[in-house]
């Protein structure tokens, strides 16, 4: 199969809401998993908020942050309102999360969805 839909599966990994506090998003398990990104979206902003990814070998403890030289990221330091970025993991731990950051302010609506092109496809 040549189509994209055939080729990837999309996990939820930060509920959309308005976020008023830094939080983490679901602990994505990357196992079986040939590629992952994440795509974040915004809406109404007012403060300053950021995302960064976080690793762990067992997707309950241990979580810290993905190294700089592992990610590949649209992302600027503080997320705009009404916009979409795009985060992608180069890391070799088994379990990924998107993690809300906050500098000030007061909320910002966010979600994100984390894509996954499986290494046998087509996806389920």
């Amino acid at each position: 199969m040549r189509d994209l839909y055939s080729n990837i599966a999309a996990i939820p990994a930060l509920v959309p809401a308005v976020q008023s506090a830094a939080g983490q998003g679901a602990a994505i398990d990357t196992l079986g998993a040939g590629r992952l990104a994440f795509v974040v979206t915004t809406g109404a902003a007012d403060g300053n908020f950021g995302v960064k990814l976080q690793e762990s070998d067992n997707g309950s403890t241990g979580w810290t942050d993905v190294a700089a030289d592992q990610v590949d990221s649209t992302a600027p330091a503080t997320l705009a309102a009404d916009s979409a970025y795009r985060l992608g993991y180069r890391g070799w731990k088994r379990y990924v999360r998107l993690s809300l950051t906050k500098a000030s302010g007061t909320s910002i609506a966010a979600g994100a969805v984390a894509v996954i092109v499986p290494q046998t496809r087509p996806a389920a």
